[in-house]
């Protein structure tokens, strides 16, 4: 802690210091240039002089004195801080509420009866903790009742898991299933799989966590309000019944709790019954017996929730575009956790503070954005991300026909190593800002060079998982996304040890990863505010869609499926990219600044942002049809092959390779090849005659 206090004191003087020289050179640029007004250059730079690690340290330590989940009273305070904070840098802010269901423990317990008639009952809160403080580790939406049955280990329930059990001998209907989180499911899919399978309750762990830890989360499926599905949860607004069937099929069938990898070593050390396949040892990071049950102990299994009503609080500050003050760039994280949250999310509530106080500074030296930047804090994200979609859904229309940009960051800070995910028009741009910003664990090197060499080129994930506010943005309303985060997992992960301390001794001591992670969500943003024509380049997207059906025609080998309407599509939508790129090209070229000019710019902008809604299908996919997006999205399925194309990725987990089977797999490739073809009519501005 010394030398974090040292390091901060470092960074205020240095912060001063290059304040200071940043005012002296802007009034000396001005003087210089007869009073012209400072460039876009000038406060591009000054962004990425004024960071400073001691002001990310002081947001983080406050926004995590106390346990805020969403619902709560903390979790109000702490959305009173981020308004305050904004309405201190003169932003025009303001708050979004809405009512919507949530769900907290009552009661939860765990009692092991052994074969000598012992009793054990198992500790399922962290060591060292008031439970008056901070949440009883649960499962929201996880329906109240009691179980009794032998237990049996699942491992990640998958379906090829159980399949191995079945080979093994073993039937696992009216257990009690142990399952280890991971291998691609959710819980909610955990959860659901063991339920078809006649399983009567399931207790889930997760290896390797921090002293003890154990990891809150929600099994709801879906995203948003379960009472408003596909509007605004809005006060005195439409709300189902929650006996409702559409409200009903979003819940587990079956009880579920969290425990700590301690309390499974437990019930697993205690099974007997056949061996548990190789794999499944050589993997499991925890002691066991080595056998899969059931039994011979029992558990009785017993929780008690409840579902109620609360509002939630999203809140917003805007800078208003002096030239386009109608298209918007947004920036969102979520305020809400499970506990302290100091990794998750407030590491990027922290981030976006600092964003809005560098913008603000910014904006005292003269800037003002040609187009409108929206900094978005997001209330009750955990439970199903509820806040942003039920923002997205109020406001469909408006962001789908104004919206450039979503760039999401929820736990900035985890660890070592830069993991940015986007939309593939945004590679160039993106790889272009890292060579901005300095690496915060190599001295005298750039975030790109760390980040090319760790990986031998440039790596950057896609957005087909449902897993923080992008979701609603990039898969319902077609908005081009973004989400990155620092370090790739970490050990207190939804527990009560992600804390102030946690990070200040294990995730970043100096924030120097936090400065890094701020620095390339801020000139993200600034370019998408900024640049008369937007940096969206659609070449990148052409060539990851001709990977994707080169894996998929492997993958559909010997079966009478043709893939020619995707590949046609995407050769089409190759053309229009770089069509659009020779035009954009002549455009910045050409400095006139006369009306005709600034609408051809307009036109150009409007296709480059309209393109990715061209990817979206009005039916959904196929039994999500909220889900809209045909070729990032979440499949039915969390054991496909396939992270793209999520429709014909369900139609081949359905398939048997049957006649019946393949017309639907062949009727999701024609759907996935209009929605390409729709793009690419968007980017070339062109209606199809």
């Amino acid at each position: 802690m010394l030398h974090l206090c040292s390091n901060l004191h470092f960074s205020i003087k240095t912060w001063s210091f290059l304040f200071i020289f940043f005012i002296i050179a802007f009034f000396t640029t001005l003087n210089y240039h007869h009073n012209s007004p400072p460039t876009s250059l000038f406060y591009f730079n000054t962004f990425i002089s004024s960071a400073t690690n001691y002001t990310l340290a002081t947001y983080l330590r406050h926004l995590t004195l106390h346990p805020h989940l969403a619902g709560t009273t903390p979790s109000l305070h702490t959305a009173l801080y981020v308004k305050s904070h904004f309405q201190s840098l003169n932003l025009q802010t303001h708050v979004t509420n809405y009512t919507v269901l949530l769900s907290y423990p009552l009661f939860s317990s765990v009692i092991l009866h052994f074969p000598n008639e012992s009793v054990l009952s198992l500790a399922l809160a962290e060591p060292g903790f008031s439970l008056s403080e901070v949440v009883k580790p649960y499962h929201a939406y996880s329906p109240s009742g009691s179980a009794y049955g032998k237990p049996c280990f699942l491992n990640y329930g998958r379906e090829k898991d159980y399949i191995a059990l079945g080979a093994n001998g073993v039937k696992v209907k009216g257990c009690v299933g142990i399952v280890r989180r991971g291998g691609g499911l959710s819980r909610n899919e955990m959860v659901e799989k063991a339920a078809a399978r006649g399983v009567k309750a399931v207790l889930m762990f997760t290896e390797g966590e921090f002293e003890g830890g154990v990891e809150r989360g929600t099994v709801m499926s879906g995203l948003g309000d379960p009472l408003s599905p596909g509007w605004g949860g809005v006060e005195n607004g439409e709300k189902l019944r929650i006996d409702d069937p559409l409200v009903m099929q979003r819940f587990p069938s079956i009880h579920s709790l969290p425990i700590s990898m301690k309390s499974a070593e437990i019930i697993l050390k205690s099974l007997e019954g056949p061996e548990m396949p190789y794999e499944w040892r050589k993997s499991l990071r925890c002691s066991s017996s080595g056998r899969l049950g059931p039994g011979p102990i029992m558990i009785n299994f017993t929780y008690q929730g409840e579902k109620k009503m609360a509002t939630v609080h999203n809140v917003f500050a805007v800078i208003r575009g002096s030239q386009e003050p109608d298209r918007f760039v947004l920036l969102g994280n979520h305020r809400d956790a499970w506990t302290y949250g100091a990794v998750d999310p407030n590491s990027g509530t922290a981030a976006l503070l600092d964003i809005a106080r560098r913008y603000a500074l910014l904006m005292r030296l003269g800037w003002n954005p040609r187009r409108t930047i929206i900094l978005c804090s997001w209330d009750a994200e955990e439970f199903g991300m509820i806040g942003s979609t039920e923002w997205v859904e109020q406001n469909l229309v408006n962001l789908g026909s104004k919206s450039v940009a979503y760039l999401n960051v929820d736990c900035a800070v985890q660890g070592p190593g830069f993991f940015p995910s986007t939309t593939p028009q945004f590679d160039n741009l993106l790889t272009e800002i890292t060579k901005k910003v300095n690496d915060p664990d190599s001295e005298g090197t750039t975030l790109y060079e760390r980040w090319t060499a760790a990986n031998r080129g440039i790596k950057i994930q896609r957005l087909s998982g449902v897993d923080s506010d992008f979701s609603p943005f990039l898969h319902h309303a077609g908005v081009p996304s973004v989400d990155m985060y620092y370090g790739r997992d970490f050990p207190v992960y939804h527990t009560a040890f992600d804390s102030y301390n946690w990070m200040v001794n294990f995730g970043d001591p100096f924030f120097q990863r936090h400065v890094a992670v701020t620095g390339v969500w801020g000139l993200l943003a600034f370019r998408l505010a900024e640049d008369p024509i937007l940096p969206f380049n659609y070449l990148p997207y052409a060539a990851e869609l001709q990977d994707y059906t080169r894996i998929l025609s492997k993958l559909l080998e010997g079966r009478n499926i043709s893939l020619h309407p995707i590949t046609a599509a995407t050769q089409e939508l190759a053309a229009a990219a770089k069509e659009t790129l020779d035009e954009a090209k002549k455009l910045k070229e050409d400095k006139a600044t006369d009306e005709h000019t600034a609408l051809k710019r307009r036109i150009l902008n409007d296709r480059l942002m309209f393109a990715e809604r061209g990817f979206l299908d009005a039916e959904g996919l196929q039994g999500r049809p909220w889900f809209k997006h045909m070729v990032y999205g979440p499949r039915n399925d969390g054991e496909s092959e396939l992270d793209f194309f999520p429709g014909i990725a369900n139609a081949i987990s359905k398939s048997s390779g049957g006649g019946e089977q393949n017309a639907a797999i062949q009727h999701e490739i024609w759907r996935t090849a209009r929605a390409i073809q729709r793009a690419a009519h968007a980017l070339k501005g062109e209606l199809i005659t």
